[in-house]
């Protein structure tokens, strides 16, 4: 018996152990149709979700998108494309990586992911590392929608793999009493985009004293003064640095150059771990935009000379309103760029897009 095999078995199993509640709330008055959907939507629970991620990335390598378990309408796209499933990295990717990242959402029927694979190279048989965020919509157990970022940066790839494994917190389950709803989680993370977007300094941050933030494996916060220098004063410095704490990044205002983060799509919540994961762009407009006020008065001029967006996918975790650890993998895209799973002006709007439970 092979892998996917023993993986579908497995999610068999857990429809068996929901199929009484199921014909049970068949039987209820309408009220309670509710229910019914709960009962159906726990046929896929963490195990089968992350297991269906590994379905993925398996066909990925082989280059076969029908041994997956699909709906009978799969929407695919990759990097805000829309694509015919077996299209794009379809064809080039060669082999899996080794760093894996689960945020599973059952009451919503999803799961997302960050990690490695290795893509076709002219340099080597075994491939290039890339960096991948995937989401997949399930439906009764069927993949619905497969969304995937790459980020053929090899460099970034190769960080993310020395990391190891996912930081301990992002796998900890929060303590039952201090777990928040689904609409708290997502109300915090947003409030960190929020901050950057309107960056004055003086909103309230939610960061928790030990928050730390990656970003394409590198270490973008509290990084340790190099010998000989000096650690940059926020109160002073016209450039926001890496040596600094979330919150020292936020309160310096020197953030303010990120002139709109939009399409912030809030995909999958893991309320057991405290996780929120979305897909996010920020804008830089460059021109009169660089220019503004820092906190205390002083003239600032930073951010790129020419307009310039960064296609993300972030995850947070959260832990009794604060944020704890971040981490991200981004790349360059076209200026004004959209996911491909939003309206023009859902693209272009700040609001928050929240997938709610089923």
């Amino acid at each position: 018996m092979n892998r996917q095999q023993i993986r579908r078995l497995a999610c068999a199993a857990a429809l068996v152990c929901v199929s009484s509640l199921v014909r049970e709330a068949e039987g209820l008055p309408r009220a309670d149709a509710a229910f019914v959907e709960q009962a159906r939507g726990a046929g896929c629970d963490r195990a089968c979700l992350e297991g269906l991620v590994d379905e993925v990335l398996d066909a990925y390598v082989a280059h076969d998108p029908k041994r997956l378990p699909l709906a009978d309408r799969v929407r695919f796209t990759e990097n805000g494309q829309r694509l015919e499933l077996g299209d794009g990295s379809w064809r080039s990717i060669v082999g899996r990586g080794t760093y894996r990242l689960f945020v599973a959402d059952p009451d919503a029927g999803q799961v997302a992911f960050i990690g490695t694979l290795r893509e076709e190279s002219a340099t080597g048989k075994e491939g290039a590392p890339v960096l991948i965020a995937l989401r997949l919509k399930v439906i009764d157990r069927r993949i619905g929608e497969i969304e995937t970022f790459v980020v053929r940066n090899e460099r970034a790839a190769q960080n993310v793999e020395k990391l190891g494994r996912p930081h301990r917190l992002f796998l900890e389950p929060v303590a039952p009493a201090d777990r928040m709803s689904r609409e708290e989680l997502v109300r915090t993370a947003n409030m960190y985009f929020s901050g950057m977007q309107l960056n004055d300094g003086k909103g309230g941050y939610p960061f928790a004293d030990d928050c730390e933030r990656f970003e394409n494996g590198s270490q973008t916060t509290n990084v340790p003064t190099p010998p000989g220098q000096t650690r940059p004063d926020p109160r002073t410095a016209s450039v926001y640095s890496a040596q600094w704490s979330c919150l020292e990044q936020f309160q310096s205002g020197l953030i303010h150059f990120v002139t709109r983060i939009r399409d912030r799509r809030f995909v999958a919540v893991d309320q057991e771990r405290g996780l929120v994961f979305s897909f996010v762009f920020f804008d830089h407009a460059a021109g009169e935009t660089r220019h503004f006020t820092a906190p205390d008065g002083r003239p600032v001029t930073a951010g790129p000379t020419t307009p310039w967006t960064w296609e993300l996918a972030e995850m947070f975790k959260i832990e009794k309103g604060k944020i704890r650890r971040i981490e991200a993998i981004l790349d360059r895209a076209p200026y004004g760029m959209g996911s491909g799973w939003s309206t023009w002006e859902e693209q272009m709007s700040d609001r928050p897009q929240f997938t709610s439970a089923k």
